[in-house]
């Protein structure tokens, strides 16, 4: 499938505005998680590691099936991802609701949430970064505020029902409320394709439909045979009882005499039709060794390599505050009175300054983005390793803003990508990327909840997230200083595909 050139304006201004609205709907709650883990806290009385699982598996599952989304919006187009998994978002929240137990929200809250949450968030890239090219930077950053403002409304908002309705009519109305996200996957169109006419199907292409049509007319003509031939027997046996089985070898032998020719051409086509599932089947099985063979040739580039480590680090060290900067700050024995903002719309509202900030940064044709995303990488780390410093409202108030403005360096990470292993690869790289990314965050916020119930406090907790962070934006700076030009030349003369997805254009 070739595309137009990215048009940089027209309808992919409403593709920006759909998905920044889709992942606002999405990604408000599960990243908003903070507050609802202190009510299951609460609730059903399970360690805060044990907890933990909910928010991160929310957050990690669908970067963790990221290969798997990727492959479903290249196949079927990101409207019809969209729709589907707006279902799942919606239908998790509800199901969320009526949990007995922590076991049940890890099912309905963790994976189904999460799943929905992945897809939909690998089809608003996707489609916006076909939709744009000079304005990429731009157009991500946008679309990724989306999430950061659910983060700040979010965490208001449900803590508002909570207290209004209860933890099961909060779910209850914010699944609702994700049933928006059908309106913005019904606006996702595809990017036509060029005016080119289409291949031709080759010969190989149209043999199953000839088989198809032919088998059913030899099916007809059989039963229709078989038919006349038991009403003819059945009949003589009904008047001749003794004629009856000579008749029926002599009516059998007939039929069989005139039909010779016919079964014979049959047999052919039943042969010719089990070479071509043979062919079918060895073509199925090139293309994923060629998939696979791509992989290798992705990891053989260094700043891809050292990305993909750098954001597993990442969001290990990095998603935890989060979730649990608000448990942080009732460990931390901080008077009610001085709460004037939850930390966490704090988090919510700076992230959005980043995005916007990093996204329209990366535009500009002296920044390199390798670097900036290196950057706030380092500052992130160094971030962390003040959180077990801050003792009052105030310190944990400004870090967790300054937190919020780095982790805004997300919407800067798919142009990073990009610029890496090229547009062609984008969604297959991105995939692989975001799987890594899922882990972090799976495994992050239960391991600092594991460290308070080890050590009673949030500060080796913390240490341990800065170093994680610290080291991964380490190990890409050694990677991109050397051959961050050559690997993007590297990566721009590879040999084309062998593998390519297949793209809806329409739906």
């Amino acid at each position: 499938m070739v595309f137009q050139k990215p048009p940089d304006g027209g309808w992919g201004w409403v593709i920006v505005v759909v998905s920044f609205f889709t992942q606002f709907l999405c990604y408000g709650s599960p990243l908003a998680v903070g507050v609802l883990y202190l009510e299951w806290l609460d609730a059903f009385r399970e360690g805060k590691g044990k907890t933990a699982w909910v928010g991160s598996l929310a957050n990690g599952i669908g970067l963790l099936a990221s290969p798997v989304c990727s492959i479903c919006v290249s196949s079927f187009g990101a409207r019809p991802v969209a729709i589907f998994s707006g279902f799942m978002v919606a239908g998790g929240l509800m199901m969320s609701s009526f949990a007995p137990n922590i076991y049940f929200l890890y099912i309905s809250y963790g994976i189904v949430v999460g799943l929905g949450c992945g897809l939909l968030y690998t089809a608003t890239v996707t489609i916006t970064c076909h939709y744009f090219d000079k304005h990429r930077g731009l157009a991500l950053g946008l679309i990724s505020t989306g999430s950061s403002v659910g983060l700040f409304i979010y965490a208001a908002l449900q803590r508002e029902l909570i207290v209004l309705y209860g933890l099961d009519g909060c779910l209850l109305i914010v699944g609702a409320l994700s049933l928006n996200i059908l309106a913005c996957g019904s606006l996702m169109r595809p990017l036509e394709s060029s005016g080119s006419p289409p291949p031709e199907n080759t010969c190989v292409d149209k043999v199953p439909d000839q088989y198809f049509v032919y088998c059913e007319k030899e099916k007809t003509v059989e039963e229709n045979i078989n038919i006349l031939e038991k009403g003819y027997v059945d009949e003589k046996c009904a008047n001749n009882m003794p004629d009856c089985k000579q008749d029926s070898i002599l009516n059998k032998n007939a039929l069989s005499s005139i039909n010779v020719n016919e079964k014979d051409t049959y047999k052919k086509k039943v042969v010719e039709q089990t070479n071509f599932c043979k062919q079918l089947a060895k073509r199925k099985w090139q293309l994923y060794l060629n998939y696979w063979e791509e992989t290798v040739v992705l990891f053989k580039n260094k700043v891809f390599s050292a990305l993909f480590v750098a954001i597993l680090l990442f969001d290990i060290g990095g998603f935890p505050p989060s979730l649990l900067m608000e448990d942080v700050a009732r460990s931390a024995n901080i008077n009610e009175d001085d709460y004037h903002m939850p930390l966490i719309s704090i988090i919510g509202i700076m992230t959005t300054v980043g995005k916007l900030t990093l996204g329209i940064m990366a535009d500009f044709k002296w920044v390199n983005t390798l670097y900036l995303y290196v950057t706030t990488l380092l500052m992130t780390g160094a971030a962390l390793f003040a959180i077990p410093f801050a003792k009052s409202y105030l310190t944990l108030a400004m870090l967790s803003g300054i937190l919020g403005f780095l982790t805004g360096n997300w919407s800067i990470f798919p142009y990073v990508t990009t610029k890496t292993v090229g547009i062609e690869k984008l969604t297959h790289a991105y995939g692989i990327l975001m799987f890594f990314a899922g882990l972090g965050n799976s495994l992050g916020p239960p391991i600092v909840g594991w460290f308070y119930d080890w050590t009673q406090e949030y500060d080796t907790a913390f240490y341990f997230s800065g170093f994680c962070v610290l080291l991964g934006g380490f190990l890409l700076l050694l990677a991109a200083l050397p051959c961050w030009k050559a690997c993007t030349n590297q990566s721009s003369k590879l040999p084309p595909n062998t593998y390519s997805y297949k793209v809806a254009s329409s739906v």
